[in-house]
C-alpha cells in the first residue's frame, strides 16, 4: 500500500480568497475542533505511558500498554476521518496489527502488540498535539472577530501545517506497507499457484495412466477368459495390453518429469534445460554459466519458467532459432530466452506470459518482455540466488 506524499490535483482545496466559502469554514471548524481532541489525545497517551510504565514491573502493566497501543490505533483512525473529511487530505489506513500466531504463546503475542509502529506513531502525534491544538484554538478565534479579512489564507496555512503532520505520523510507512501489500498479493499468487498445479496433476492421472490401467486391466481379464478358448485371441490381447503398459509407463514419466525431473536433480540446470531444448521445435542454443548451483526451490522455478518459455517458442513464435542464457549476477540469477520469430508477445496475449509473471513476482523475482510486432522476442528474468546447502546440512534437517 503506497500514499503519494502529495494530493492529487482533484483532491486538491481550492486557493484560499478573502470571501468565507465552504472550503474556509470547513478549515475553520478543523482547527476549533484541534484543542478538543488534542485533550483527549494527550490525556489518553499520558495516561497510557505513565499506568504502563509504572505497572512494567507487575504482571499487568505490559499488556495494558500493547492494549493501549490497540487503542492509539483507534484515535489515529478518527484523526485520519476528520482529515478526510474536513481537510481532504487522502490518506490511506494502515496495515492491520500484526498480531503473532496463537501457537506461539503469550510473551510472542504480547511482544508483536507492544512493538507496533503505527500505534506508537499515534500515540506521539496525540502527545505533540496539545500545543499545537491550543495555538490553533486561540488564534483561529481571535481571528474570527479581529482578523477576519484574512483569515481565509490564515486558516489554509494553518491546516497546510495539520496536512503535514496528518501525512507524517497516520500516514502508512510508503515502502513498508509496499512490502506487506506485496507479500499479501504473492501469498494469494503461491497459493492459487500450487492449487493450479495439484488440479493439473490430478486430471492427467485421471485422464491420462489412470485410464489406460482401468482399459488395460480389463483387457487382461478378458485375455484370461479367452486363454483357454481362443488361445490366439488371448495373444492378441496381450500383445495389445503390452503396447497400452508401454504407453501408461510414458505418460507417467512425462507427468513425473513435469513435477520434478530427474535430470534436473542429478545433474542441475545446464543438462536440464539442454533437455529441454532438445525437445523444442525450433533449433535452441543453450549456455548455462553458474559457479555452483542454486537452491532447490530456485533451480526448480528457473526449469519451468525457461521451459513454459521454449514451449511457447514452439506454438506461437514461428522462429527459425532460439536461445537460452543462464547466468549468475550478484545475488540474482538470470535467464534470458530469445527467438528470432514473428514477435508480438504480451502479458496479456493468452501465452502464459501473465502467470510466469505472477510467479516470478511470488518469489521477489522480475520479469520483462520485449517483443515488438516482427520481432525478435527477448524474455528476460530475474530470481534472487540463494545458496544451495550442503550435503551434511540437508541430512541433519532430514534427521
Amino acid at each position: 500500500m503506497t500514499m503519494s506524499p502529495s494530493l492529487p490535483d482533484n483532491d486538491r482545496p481550492p486557493p484560499a480568497r478573502f470571501a468565507l466559502d465552504r472550503w474556509t469554514w470547513k478549515e475553520i471548524a478543523y482547527l476549533l475542533a484541534n484543542l478538543p481532541m488534542a485533550i483527549v489525545g494527550f490525556v489518553y497517551t499520558v495516561f497510557l505511558v505513565g499506568v504502563g510504565a509504572g505497572l512494567s514491573v507487575t504482571v499487568i502493566g505490559l499488556p495494558l500498554l500493547a492494549l493501549g497501543l490497540g487503542g492509539a490505533r483507534w484515535l489515529g483512525r478518527a484523526e485520519r476521518a476528520r482529515a478526510r473529511r474536513m481537510l481532504g487530505v487522502r490518506v490511506e489506513e494502515p496495515s492491520p496489527m500484526m498480531r503473532g500466531r496463537r501457537d506461539q504463546g503469550f510473551f510472542s503475542r504480547l511482544w508483536s502488540g507492544l512493538k507496533d509502529p503505527v500505534g506508537w506513531r499515534s500515540l506521539l502525534y496525540s502527545f505533540i498535539r496539545l500545543p499545537w491544538g491550543v495555538a490553533t484554538f486561540v488564534v483561529t478565534l481571535v481571528s474570527l472577530f479581529v482578523l477576519w479579512p484574512v483569515l481565509p489564507y490564515l486558516a489554509r496555512g494553518l491546516t497546510n501545517v495539520d496536512r503535514a503532520m496528518v501525512r507524517g505520523l497516520l500516514s502508512p510507512s510508503d515502502e513498508l506497507e509496499r512490502r506487506i501489500a506485496e507479500l499479501e498479493s504473492d501469498r494469494g499468487v503461491v497459493v492459487d499457484t500450487a492449487a493450479a498445479d495439484l488440479r493439473r496433476i490430478e486430471r492427467d492421472l485421471h485422464d491420462g495412466a489412470q485410464a489406460r490401467l482401468v482399459a488395460l486391466a480389463m483387457g487382461l481379464g478378458l485375455a484370461k477368459e479367452k486363454l483357454t478358448d481362443d488361445p490366439e485371441a488371448a495373444a492378441r490381447m496381450v500383445d495389445e495390453a503390452h503396447g497400452e503398459v508401454k504407453v501408461a509407463l510414458q505418460e507417467l514419466r512425462d507427468l513425473a518429469r513435469g513435477i520434478h525431473p530427474a535430470v534436473l536433480t542429478d545433474r542441475g540446470l545446464d543438462a536440464a534445460l539442454s533437455a529441454i531444448a532438445s525437445r523444442c521445435t525450433v533449433p535452441v542454443t543453450v549456455s548455462v554459466q553458474l559457479p555452483a548451483r542454486p537452491a532447490e526451490a530456485i533451480e526448480g522455478i528457473a526449469y519451468f519458467t525457461v521451459s513454459e518459455l521454449l514451449q511457447n517458442v514452439s506454438k506461437h513464435s514461428r522462429a527459425a532459432a532460439a536461445s537460452v542464457d543462464v547466468w549468475r549476477s550478484g545475488d540474482r540469477l538470470m535467464l534470458r530466452v530469445g527467438d528470432d520469430g514473428a514477435g508480438g508477445a504480451r502479458l496479456d496475449g493468452g501465452t502464459g506470459m501473465a502467470g510466469l509473471a505472477d510467479r516470478l513476482g511470488a518469489v521477489d523475482g522480475l520479469f520483462v518482455l520485449d517483443s515488438p510486432e516482427g520481432g525478435p522476442t527477448t524474455v528476460t528474468a530475474e530470481l534472487p540466488w540463494r545458496d544451495r546447502p550442503a550435503r551434511g546440512t540437508e541430512r541433519a534437517g532430514a534427521a
